[in-house]
């Protein structure tokens, strides 16, 4: 039977802080884990003002501290961003601490802007070393990383965290590589990327088979309006940071729906509404069904986020019913 799992952005409320936008995120994970789903994954953005998950190893350890059967981790780290030893490090820590739950999800994205790029010490050009830091990464847990003779990533040597990675750009393909699961976001160039990833995997010490999770954000309502509802506060939000530069905090649904919009800022929000799946229980397990049939998903990540969050869990109740049965 597919999983299903949570990705949460820890995205910060028009009257709210980012610190209760984070306090927010481990207590969804503790709901989470009540309704059943298999991981709860958290994310890396830096200096965006609506985004409070900026240190997802950080928040990763509140959230394991918190729960105790969910898996957790990042969707993920940009290694880019990082030494691989250090990320070694930290997930060994993590993995020592919660054994058999930590997951060490990986992007090769870097920062948005160039003042965000230096403020981290790293360029546009460090995407491109991203299989290199990874073979290097993974090395770290197995020992055999050579490119620093007689240093040891202490707890993490030895120890084996799920590890996946993010697809975006050459990421199917240096999955497959590695032989390590991959995630894809759901989009036109899914199945594309997924065929590459299956015929390029090589069986690896940290899978024996293609894995691919797809990302995709669902709602799921009393209606399909209701639904559809839930999506437009971050479909808002992105759309005017495409317009604005800043991803501003979320606003209600209600507020978004009421705007008068030019066009320019219409095409953005249906830019971001394209592909999302909502609707009632019915017809969002007929959409998921289509989406893991066409894909071969062995795993669904849910990126749903809304400015109400008695509603959001409402959402996430309802889709628990389908894969609980």
């Amino acid at each position: 039977m597919t999983a299903y799992s949570i990705l949460d952005r820890s995205l910060v409320r028009r009257g709210s802080t980012p610190a209760e936008a984070l306090r927010a995120t481990v207590r969804f994970a503790g709901q989470a884990e009540e309704l059943g789903y298999h991981r709860f994954w958290v994310s890396e953005h830096h200096s965006v003002p609506g985004v409070a998950g900026s240190a997802p190893t950080v928040l990763a350890a509140a959230v394991a501290a918190a729960t105790s059967r969910i898996r957790v981790g990042t969707g993920g780290v940009m290694l880019p961003n990082h030494r691989p030893l250090v990320v070694a490090e930290q997930f060994g820590v993590l993995e020592s601490l919660h054994p058999g739950r930590i997951d060490m999800g990986l992007g090769r994205s870097v920062g948005f802007t160039g003042g965000i790029r230096k403020a981290l010490g790293h360029g546009k050009d460090d995407a491109d070393r991203f299989g290199e830091q990874l073979a290097e990464l993974l090395g770290f847990f197995t020992g055999g990383q050579s490119a620093y003779p007689g240093v040891h990533a202490l707890p993490a040597e030895g120890l084996r965290p799920q590890v996946f990675v993010l697809a975006m750009g050459a990421g199917a393909e240096i999955a497959a590589e590695h032989g390590l699961p991959m995630v894809i976001g759901a989009g036109s160039r899914m199945l594309d990327a997924v065929a590459r990833y299956r015929a390029g995997f090589r069986p690896s010490a940290w899978a024996d088979r293609p894995y691919v999770m797809v990302a995709a954000n669902v709602a799921v309502g009393a209606s399909a309006a209701e639904a559809a509802l839930l999506q437009l506060p971050e479909a808002w939000a992105t759309a005017r940071s495409r317009t604005s530069g800043a991803f501003p905090p979320l606003i209600p649904a209600e507020e978004v729906a009421a705007m008068e919009l030019g066009e320019r800022e219409r095409a953005y929000l249906e830019q971001s509404l394209k592909g999302q799946i909502h609707g009632t229980e019915r017809e969002v397990a007929v959409a998921l069904d289509s989406l893991v049939a066409a894909s071969g998903a062995d795993e669904v990540l849910v990126t749903m986020n809304t400015y109400d969050l008695g509603r959001r869990l409402d959402s996430y109740r309802r889709l628990s019913a389908l894969f609980r049965g």
